[in-house]
């Protein structure tokens, strides 16, 4: 057996929320949007990177409050970056944790965390 990357799927309420906060502040870009009908829940792709994230109105697609771990280079750099555009809902910090990484935490508007993880050496 071969498994392939993982797509998390986040459960978003509102898209000018959404995308002010993983465009406009985390730096993703929008690859795709799809929407059934005029008026219908938005599902789209952003991506960062080789970060790929589905966000979705749709209620039967996932659960607010979701956790996802991205392993990511450069973590002190980018929350540097993120502080400086001085969002008002996030003033993410970096953690050095006792297993050897160095980790950022954000929440998303809706309750999903994303923790930006560095692997250190140990």
């Amino acid at each position: 057996m071969h498994l392939g990357k993982v797509t998390p799927i986040l459960r978003i309420f509102d898209e000018a929320k959404a995308l002010e906060f993983y465009v406009d502040f985390l730096g993703f870009k929008v690859d795709w949007q799809h929407r059934f009908e005029a008026n219908f829940p938005l599902y789209l792709q952003v991506s960062l990177g080789e970060c790929v994230l589905h966000l979705t109105e749709h209620h039967g697609d996932a659960s607010p409050g979701a956790a996802v771990r991205i392993q990511a280079q450069g973590v002190d750099a980018y929350q540097q970056q993120l502080v400086g555009k001085d969002y008002r809902y996030a003033k993410p910090g970096v953690e050095e944790t006792p297993w050897s990484s160095r980790e950022m935490s954000i929440k998303d508007p809706f309750g999903n965390r994303l923790v930006f993880v560095e692997e250190g050496e140990g």
